[in-house]
């Protein structure tokens, strides 16, 4: 009695604990949780921030072929510029190199020529005429001359006009690499903030998975030690009321005592059966006494209790060693009168009927291994 009351203290003190446990486990996943949103956050403006980037630089660069292709046009225009006023220079020399030439002419050769012309004129029509045509081609020289000039400049002036567009052109060029150039840095630093974000963001990730985890088995283990705390207020109000271990019950004429001579009824046999329960298998392990809720269960034989304990499957259960590679499992009792490492002798009343654990409702699940291999218990009954 004193032992069990122990034991249930015990048990009270751990899931109180586990359930401090559990609300600081939950205060950290918060935290977690939050650092994970902002992480997040940050990755999506870090991200929408590089996209802008990128989007720019596409911009400079499409803007940059532009430019590349009117300096090329320009420097076309330019070369085409040049090679009209090489030929703009070329005509202007050779018109005052022939004006040169009839200067030196009449220079050397006085106005004979001319007077001659004139004299062999057979009419005054045909004398005006003459002088006309001889100012006529001074005149010509002169404004030939000036023509072939005024085309020089017109021509140098276009000349310069397109380098000087030429040159903003490259000036722009360059002012567009330079930009480029610091875009790609920043889309470069961009992508370091965002590989440090993920980086941060799978390792609280990572911590949030554990944490939830370990929430996750915590509450396992709390849920599993508030049943067997149950458990054991159960066995010790049965027993404070009268209803602990009663005496030793041997029946039978096998090898074993039955376990549970008060049962009503067997509800699943020994071997092949569709489980009750998902996940309990359809390969029956042992044998199931259908009882009402507190009915004694016996020891089968004498031996040593190695188990004695609360499970999430079995419920409160029972095993006992009896030596040479036999045991017996009790399963799902509603109480338990025995302590692992306890011997017992047979028939001793070591526990009570229940449906702890995975069960359908209160009866006894007795189970035979012989050398760790389950066998069918009505060999030894």
């Amino acid at each position: 009695m004193i032992l069990r009351k122990k034991i249930a203290s015990l048990l009270l003190v751990s899931v109180l604990c586990l359930g401090m446990a559990a609300n600081a486990d939950a205060s950290e996943i918060s935290e977690t949780e939050k650092k994970a949103e902002e992480l997040e956050n940050q990755k999506k403006a870090a991200e929408g921030e590089k996209a802008s980037l990128e989007n720019q630089l596409n911009g400079i660069l499409t803007e940059m072929d532009e430019t590349k292709a009117k300096i090329e046009a320009k420097e076309i225009e330019v070369r085409e510029k040049e090679e009209e006023l090489v030929q703009a220079k070329i005509d202007e020399n050779d018109q005052y190199e022939s004006m040169k030439k009839r200067i030196k002419y009449m220079y050397e050769n006085g106005n004979s020529q001319f007077i001659e012309i004139l004299c062999e004129s057979k009419s005054i029509g045909e004398f005006l005429n003459n002088a006309e045509y001889i100012t006529t081609i001074s005149q010509y020289d002169r404004n030939m001359l000036t023509e072939f000039q005024q085309i020089v400049e017109a021509v140098a002036e276009q000349e310069e006009m397109l380098k000087t567009e030429y040159a903003e052109l490259e000036t722009l060029q360059d002012s567009l690499i330079a930009k480029q150039e610091e875009l790609n840095q920043l889309v470069e630093g961009k992508e370091e903030e965002l590989k440090q974000i993920s980086a941060d963001l799978g390792a609280t990730q990572e911590r949030l998975a554990q944490l939830k985890e370990a929430a996750a088995a915590a509450a396992r283990k709390q849920e599993e030690l508030a049943r067997l705390a149950k458990a054991q207020a159960e066995a010790q109000a049965n027993a404070g009321s009268g209803g602990g271990a009663g005496a030793a019950v041997v029946s039978g004429n096998g090898m074993f005592t039955h376990p549970c001579p008060g049962y009503s009824r067997i509800s699943s046999e020994f071997g092949w059966r569709e489980a009750p329960i998902a996940g309990a298998g359809n390969n029956h392990k042992g044998m199931d006494l259908a009882a009402p809720t507190g009915t004694p269960i016996y020891a089968a034989a004498a031996g040593t209790v190695t188990t004695a304990r609360y499970s999430s499957s079995a419920g409160n259960w029972v095993v006992i060693n009896h030596g040479n590679g036999l045991q017996t499992y009790y399963m799902h009792a509603s109480a338990l009168y025995v302590s692992e490492g306890q011997s017992v002798s047979k028939g001793q009343n070591i526990a009570a009927v229940g449906s702890t654990g995975q069960s359908t409702g209160p009866h006894l699940h007795f189970q035979v291994m012989l050398n760790g291999t389950p066998v069918n218990p009505r060999n030894y009954l």
